[in-house]
């Protein structure tokens, strides 16, 4: 009888264990745009940037979820004749994952592992058609991708432009990128951050090129 509920036990737990671990490979939930607006940083805010992943991610065949872009935007405060807005924090945007790229390897197995321990890389961070992008020591170098966001995926404070006045402006402004290829001048955090890397020059395309990116995104399946 003991014997009985061990065995129960035990295969109850590898269930558990099965259920709660995420498969090696599956589609693809996650890449990074093979281009970018073509307005620099402005993509006619969120909905807009969204359309943009959800549009490649048609073109590529995998339209038949949602997609949403990983990008941040601060809030704002009160004023007498306005109300405050709130922020938008990339990480409550995407989804819960898993994310696989478009060769089906696994990207991060949460939220969590996202944002502490992901596999993201010049290798893995692929676009929606499966090519590698290209990073430091490429011509051009276009291993800056926006996000607007911290390490941890959340916004700035409220009324610091980080995002290009929203993902709006394609002149004045900055906005905070990340290295896809985790690689930067310098062997130190902020330049090998996928997210958090440094402030572009400005929002036009030519600003973002200067400083080695192209205006591409993150895009991720939130279903």
């Amino acid at each position: 009888m003991r014997k009985t509920r061990y065995l129960a036990l035990l295969a109850a737990t590898t269930l558990l264990g099965a259920c709660a671990t995420p498969p090696a490979t599956g589609p693809m939930s996650f890449f990074i745009t093979s281009v970018g607006s073509g307005k620099g940083a402005d993509f006619g805010g969120l909905a807009g940037a969204d359309a943009h992943c959800q549009k490649l991610a048609g073109a590529a065949g995998a339209g038949g979820k949602t997609w949403r872009a990983y990008l941040s935007v601060p809030g704002s405060f009160p004023s007498a004749t306005t109300p405050a807005v709130a922020s938008v924090n990339a990480r409550d945007r995407i989804g819960a994952g898993p994310w696989f790229n478009a060769k089906g390897s696994l990207i991060a197995r949460d939220v969590t592992h996202l944002h502490n321990g992901n596999l993201i890389s010049k290798d893995t961070a692929l676009d929606e058609k499966g090519s590698v992008v290209k990073g430091r020591g490429d011509t051009p170098n276009e291993h800056d991708v926006l996000t607007g966001s911290r390490a941890d995926g959340t916004a700035f404070a409220p009324q610091t432009d980080t995002t290009c006045k929203a993902w709006t402006s394609s002149t004045d402004g900055s906005a905070i990128v990340g290295h896809h290829d985790r690689s930067g001048p310098l062997p130190e955090n902020w330049a090998t951050s996928w997210n958090f890397s440094h402030q572009s020059a400005g929002c036009s395309q030519e600003a973002l090129v200067r400083t080695g990116g192209s205006g591409r995104l993150y895009c991720f399946a939130s279903n």
